[in-house]
């Protein structure tokens, strides 16, 4: 960082001024001191390790399950998942757009995991476009992890937002039974 072409900004005292907060830099500068491995707020301190580009410590948080799972085994999954982040963005507008004067908005999922599954619930997407609801769909996917572990990926990616969101299964009588398993409904809480 220091010896980088980039100029270092430092203060009229000539010591350097790194604009970031040091709130995870404790567990850094133990680390620089110890090489000890951090063991609270993996996630901060991996990102703050990334911007001061301490490859070693990076490296040796990336090997911690809470990093191999995000890095490699939730984002590996979500990239199998098309227009995953699209659809997250969808969702977040059409919750906005019915959260006018009401403490909560529905936004109405369909996750379908194989080509067999989107085959099975075409007819009831059908019924929604006629009944014009709209419907975000994820899927299918090539990939081991369920339904369920997609919805709770939307979840947690909805929430790290900043929003207050749960999904719950949908049922409703114009879909037939043997649809339901195929949609969920996300529950946006404005206040």
């Amino acid at each position: 960082m220091f010896s980088s072409s980039a100029k270092a900004y430092t203060d009229a005292e000539g010591r350097f001024f790194i604009d970031r907060p040091g709130t995870y830099f404790g567990p850094i500068l133990d680390y620089l001191r110890s090489e000890r491995l951090p063991t609270h707020h993996i996630p901060e301190v991996y990102r703050e390790a990334q911007f001061y580009e301490i490859k070693p410590l990076v490296k040796l948080l990336e090997d911690t399950p809470q990093i191999f799972g995000e890095q490699v085994a939730r984002r590996q999954f979500l990239l199998r998942v098309p227009g995953y982040s699209e659809n997250l963005e969808l969702m977040v507008r059409l919750a906005r757009a019915e959260a006018v004067a009401a403490r909560s908005s529905a936004v109405l999922v369909c996750a379908v995991r194989t080509e067999e599954d989107a085959v099975l619930c075409a007819d009831a997407l059908r019924v929604l476009e006629a009944e014009k609801r709209s419907v975000v769909k994820f899927g299918p996917w090539k990939a081991a992890p369920q339904v369920k572990d997609l919805l709770d990926c939307v979840k947690m990616d909805i929430t790290a937002q900043g929003y207050q969101v749960h999904y719950e299964q949908f049922s409703e009588r114009t879909l037939r039974a043997k649809h339901f398993g195929y949609f969920y409904t996300f529950v946006f809480i404005w206040w």
